[in-house]
């Protein structure tokens, strides 16, 4: 969890373990249930390497490179309202903020824009959790996309799809909308920026509309449209709008992923060639052109393919990735000089193994694109000798892994909608031949598996053998591999069922023994599913999920502190009736499930609850309508009896604490509030009227049909009645019927239907009571008791309405000092439970609840003299234990991250990152009993600026010490790489610190700075001495005589799609010979050659001439018709052109237009054009054959 800046390591690392807790620490959490298609397939991944997703009506942030969960809050929900899904959520595009004189801490650029199911839209700072800005939506109809347009470095709009048809554009420092545009009767699915121009989005239509908008920036309403059309076959739509009733139903005022959410329409732009758009219908991939307006591309899908779900262009190659909805993901490669895409290879999403059925579906996907400038970073670099750094600093037990003929490495992250995030590595390999020489080493297997370096990850990882893919050189080939390199399972379903341990201090450990067993940080929570998640609270994470039931989990407890029973429940059939009860023991060690008490036959009740006693040793079956059974829970459970009574609630006592002296007739605590060294004398449930009880008996209190309550006390076989002091006859009323019950010795308290609770006293026989003025209560829960606790009464209640509230029954007045839930606005509550990790009267009292949306959290309730309530105030979330150190340096308060990214361009060390795989001896302070260091950090730096106060980046060191000291600075990956550029220059250090705040623009021109600086002195070396005005003439001429050698004529060849290959993605976007350029617009021009009509020529001819293909720009100005409106503007300019290129040319070209005008009667402007060129012959023959050709018609 994000903590306030009073705590550095808190706020930036999520993941270290501190001092123990606090007063001040707040224990809050939340696991958000998983996403599903009512979220719309929305997610958004950040520069910086941070997931957002929606799960529910909730918005969860993980760290893509640990798969490690950051935070999850959900949205505030409407006034008097449920809340409702999130359906759209977009990261903001703004740098980490360097104005260092700000006296809040910014956290501008981790904002995130969220839209939800009711057409709301909010800005969200996720440190804070809570919304800093809501936008005038005026729609209540939904938001089916966001995305964000920069039209200046200071005006940034917010662009919405509402409901079906309507797109909107927000100015995000007002929240107020500037301009709307309404395309009814499409559908519109989703909107993208281009990332050539941030100032032009495109939004695409289920129909195939595609509109273009253009924001210049000038003011809020300056947008320029163009409104175009696709081609597609929508048959398959137009049905499904029949099916729905058309306009006359709900559908045609939702959005378009509401309304039809198996049918998807999406597009990305190409990040290798302007206004190149990727466009997929669920069956057919389209190609388009915005420049020429037409499809230049289109491939239907090959039968037995799924329906396509999304396309993702690949930064680095020129080729794409389709995700289908059957959870499959192909691969399409581009043919050499065309824009002509094939499907080369396809590959499984959703593993097969391990899964249930049937197989959860894929919601969405994305690339980590910052893996491409990374990579670009250490390939700009591989040509200088190897950096020392990387062998002094770091242990590489895997060197022999040959990386040299790896083309490209890119991380692609899936969710499915079983609460798992999939991360993927995707490698494109050449096909080395000194692989044959590995494979006589034994280096390298027949199954491919190989360790993977950089994944945090020290597991062997087994690549899916990928279709080798022809890139069009004769001598190599590329194969596509795909291997799955880490995961994250958060909550697997919708959560049913919440079972907290509470073992006593009688209780066995490993069924055996009368040893004390510890409390375990552990919660148990079913699922609809019929899955059971196992949550360690210390880390806010599932550490299991155990696929136990077929069905709907509708009973779960804890026997002890290492076993789980559970029970479903399904109707045999129609005819003969009856239920099959499924009980089942789950180990949490082995992760075994054993089922007992099946019956061959259906029965005529189904289980309505389980009660386990509190150190696992007895059980009670509770069916509806027939007796309740008791069960001793041994390795084969036994049961012990029947009790044939009319009950309509039982609970076994809780845990008691040892009596802190004789005088002390009870005590009432949790299991956690005394260590395991209690002696067996002490640990007795407590005294009855008839004397004391044995240490190994429990007893249970129950409530009947007629409101008669009763105690019983199970020892051994043996159950006998407890025999309590009664309260008054008073005490039972016929009015309500008893729906709840906690017993925790001597106290018992009740709640029943009409909102009333009682407590009674079992051994003085006192008793209590009040109405709560509320719905029928159905569960009560007693808090956590340690010593020194000022009360031992205080319970929590869930009532019928899904509201809870926590009451003090130690006050004199329970209802006027009660926590009324404030904290949860629009938000139900089905179960809930105390965590029995209380060991101290400072500490929080915490409560684990399931909410209806799906989630489960921990709240804290703050407990002082005077009043209970939930607290509002800021405090430090308490530390979560972190497998593994999560590395985001975006994530550190402002001023820590500015001083580590001065510290990254600067150059420090590698083993200053102190990660996982440098060196030992560079470790010193992690052996035990090593001094700290308190030498000059200095040490560190590779080079003391020269300029500068030299303390300024020992500042800067011991700031960021505390972050360095546990590892979370950067992973083994992003280490290693940085080791190997380290003494590169400081352009590559440059360009590694903007990549890893996420500013991939400014590390492109930190990449292209020495390639520009080299073509500027080459440029400034060649040029001739200066002679006056002839300079420029054999500058010209130069220019003209390159000109003349490159010719469009043709595809490329193999050479330059060879170096299209070694390309660095956009890199070559910004290239400065012109002769590289050339090749690449010339490679575009081949596209086009097929296009027809007016327009297209004119764009053709404009590109021909940008390349100096003058003749063939002529050619393509002298097809032109004479009946064409632009023929003799085309003459013209044929003309024209044709005079720069040679006298024969020109004359060829005059004499072509010539004809054409006396094919359209204007013989004498083509008499007077062969004058002027010197073809009076040719002149005179034209006017004597028009003569010929209309004297006899005379």
């Amino acid at each position: 969890m994000l903590l306030s800046s009073s705590s550095p390591r808190a706020t930036s690392s999520p993941h270290s373990q501190l001092s123990p807790s606090s007063s001040q620490e707040s224990w809050e959490s939340m696991l958000p249930g998983p996403s599903s298609r009512n979220n719309f397939g929305s997610s958004d991944l950040s520069p910086h390497g941070l997931l957002a997703f929606p799960s529910g009506s909730s918005i969860s942030i993980i760290d893509s490179r640990s798969m490690q969960l950051v935070s999850s809050f959900p949205i505030p929900p409407p006034p008097s309202s449920a809340a409702p899904f999130v359906t759209a959520i977009r990261w903001i595009p703004l740098p980490l903020n360097r104005h260092l004189l700000s006296s809040e801490p910014s956290s501008s650029h981790l904002l995130i824009a969220a839209g939800d199911r009711q057409g709301r839209i909010a800005l969200l700072d996720f440190r804070l959790k809570s919304a800093i800005l809501w936008f005038d939506t005026d729609s209540k109809q939904g938001i089916q996309d966001l995305c964000w347009i920069q039209a200046r470095p200071d005006l940034f709009i917010l662009a919405a799809i509402t409901g079906p048809s309507t797109l909107s554009l927000f100015n995000a420092s007002t929240g107020r909308c500037v301009w709307k545009y309404d395309a009814s009767p499409e559908y519109f699915s989703c909107i993208r920026r281009d990332p050539f121009d941030s100032r032009r989005i495109c939004a695409i239509g289920l129909k195939g509309f595609l509109l273009s908008l253009l924001h210049l920036g000038d003011s809020e309403e300056g947008v320029v449209i163009k409104e175009l059309q696709i081609r597609t076959d929508s048959s398959e739509l137009l049905k499904l709008e029949r099916d729905s009733g058309g306009g006359l139903s709900a559908a045609a005022a939702a959005p378009a992923s509401a309304a039809f959410p198996l049918y998807v329409a999406k597009f990305a732009f190409s990040q290798h060639w302007r206004h190149i758009l990727f466009v997929t219908f669920p069956r057919e991939l389209i190609v388009f052109d915005l420049q020429y307006e037409c499809v230049i591309f289109s491939s239907a899908l090959p039968r037995g393919c799924g329906k396509l779900l999304d396309v993702l262009p690949d930064p680095s190659n020129d080729w794409i990735y389709c995700a289908h909805l059957d959870g499959k993901l192909s691969t399409w490669r581009r043919k050499p000089g065309e824009q002509v895409h094939i499907m080369y290879s396809m590959e499984e999403l959703m593993p097969s193994v391990g899964t249930s059925v049937p197989s959860p579906s894929i919601l969405s996907v994305l690339l980590r694109q910052s893996d491409t400038t990374l990579q670009n970073i250490g390939k700009n670099c591989s040509d200088v000798p190897s950096s020392p750094y990387l062998h002094e600093d770091f242990d590489n037990p895997f060197d022999f892994c040959d990386e040299s003929q790896i083309i490209s490495k890119i991380h692609l992250i899936s969710i499915s909608d079983d609460g798992k995030i999939w991360n993927w590595l995707l490698t494109a390999e050449g096909n080395a031949d000194n692989q044959k020489d590995e494979k006589k080493l034994g280096l390298v297997n027949d199954d491919c598996t190989v360790p993977l370096q950089g994944a945090n990850s020290n597991t062997m990882v087994s690549f899916a053998r990928g279709r080798e893919l022809n890139v069009g050189r004769p001598q190599e080939e590329i194969s596509m591999k795909i291997s799955l390199v880490g995961q994250l399972q958060l909550l697997s379903s919708t959560v049913t069922m919440l079972a907290v341990p509470t073992p006593s201090l009688t209780a066995t450990l490993a069924r055996g023994g009368n040893y004390p067993a510890a409390a375990v940080p552990l919660v148990a929570l079913g699922t609809q599913s019929g899955t059971i998640d196992v949550v360690d609270v210390s880390a806010n994470a599932v550490t299991s999920s155990l696929s136990v039931h077929n069905g709907i989990v509708r009973g779960l407890r804890w026997l002890g502190n290492s076993r789980l029973v559970s029970f479903s429940y399904t109707q045999a059939n129609e005819k003969s009736g009856g239920y099959v009860n499924k009980l089942v023991v789950t180990c949490l060690r082995s992760g075994l499930n054993k089922m007992f008490r099946v019956l061959q036959k259906p029965e005529r009740a189904p289980i309505r609850a389980l009660r386990t006693s509190s150190s696992g040793r007895y059980l009670l079956i509770l069916f509806r309508d027939a007796p309740v059974e008791v069960w001793a829970m041994t390795k084969n459970p036994i049961m012990l009896r029947s009790l044939a009574l009319p009950f309509t609630v039982l609970e076994w006592t809780l845990p008691t604490v040892p009596r802190p002296s004789k005088d002390q007739t009870s005590g009432a605590s949790d299991e956690a509030s005394k260590p395991s060294k209690a002696s067996p004398s002490d640990s007795t449930e407590g005294s009855s009227t008839e004397g004391p009880q044995d240490d190994t008996s429990e007893s249970f209190a129950f409530a009947l049909v007629n409101g008669a309550l009763g105690v019983f006390e199970v020892h051994g076989r043996r159950i006998r009645d407890f025999r309590p002091k009664w309260p008054s006859s008073s005490f039972v009323s016929s009015d309500g019927l008893i729906t709840a019950m906690a017993y925790r010795l001597p106290h018992v308290v009740m709640g029943d239907r009409m909102g009333n609770i009682r407590w009674w006293d079992v051994t003085t026989g006192h008793s209590s009571s009040f109405n709560t003025h509320r719905e029928g209560i159905r569960r009560i829960k007693f808090s956590p008791f340690v010593p020194g606790d000022h009360s031992r009464g205080r319970v929590a209640v869930l009532f019928y309405d899904n509201t809870f509230s926590v009451f003090d029954l130690d006050s004199p007045d329970p209802l006027a000092n009660s926590l009324l839930q404030p904290q949860f606005p629009g938000t139900l509550v089905l179960e809930l439970d105390w965590l029995p990790l209380r060991t101290d009267k400072n500490d929080p009292l915490v409560l684990c609840i399931a909410g209806a949306d799906g989630s489960f959290r921990l709240v804290d309730i703050n407990v002082n003299d005077k009043r209970p309530g939930y607290a509002p105030r800021n405090r430090n979330t308490k530390e979560r234990f972190r497998a593994m150190p999560i590395c985001c340096p975006i994530l550190l308060p402002s001023p820590h991250a500015l001083a580590l990214q001065m510290i990254l361009q600067l150059g420090v060390k590698p083993s200053w990152f102190n990660t996982c795989s440098t060196t030992i001896e560079k470790r010193p302070h992690l052996i035990p009993g090593a001094p700290s260091s308190v030498g000059d950090l200095r040490t560190y730096m590779i080079n003391i600026p020269p300029l500068g106060d030299s303390v300024v980046p020992e500042m800067l060191l011991k700031v960021l010490e505390p972050y360095r000291k546990e590892g979370c600075m950067l992973d083994d990956e992003r280490a290693k790489l940085y080791a190997s550029i380290v003494d590169k220059g400081c352009a590559a250090r440059f360009a590694f610190a903007a990549t890893v705040f996420g500013e991939s623009s400014e590390a492109l021109f930190w990449l292209q700075l020495p390639q520009a600086l080299k073509h500027l002195i080459t440029k400034l070396s060649r040029k001739p001495p200066s002679k006056g005005p002839t300079t420029k003439s054999v500058s010209e001429v130069d220019e003209t005589s390159l000109l003349s050698r490159i010719s469009s004529k043709g595809k490329p060849t193999e050479e330059m799609e060879g170096d299209a290959l070694q390309s660095h993605g956009q890199q070559r976007l910004m290239a400065f010979d012109q002769e590289e350029l050339w090749k690449s617009a010339s490679e575009r021009i081949s596209w086009h050659e097929k296009l027809e009509g007016e327009e297209a020529v004119q764009k053709r001819v404009h590109e021909l001439v940008s390349v100096g293909n003058l003749e063939a720009a002529v050619s393509l100005l002298l097809s032109t018709p004479p009946e064409s409106s632009y023929f003799y503007v085309n003459a013209l300019r044929a003309v024209a052109l044709s005079s720069a290129v040679s006298r024969s040319l020109h004359e060829l070209a005059v004499k072509v237009v010539a004809a054409n005008m006396v094919r359209a009667d204007r013989s004498l402007s083509g008499t007077h054009l062969l004058c002027a060129v010197g073809r009076y012959q040719e002149a005179c023959s034209q006017s004597v054959a028009k003569m010929g050709c209309t004297y006899p018609a005379q």
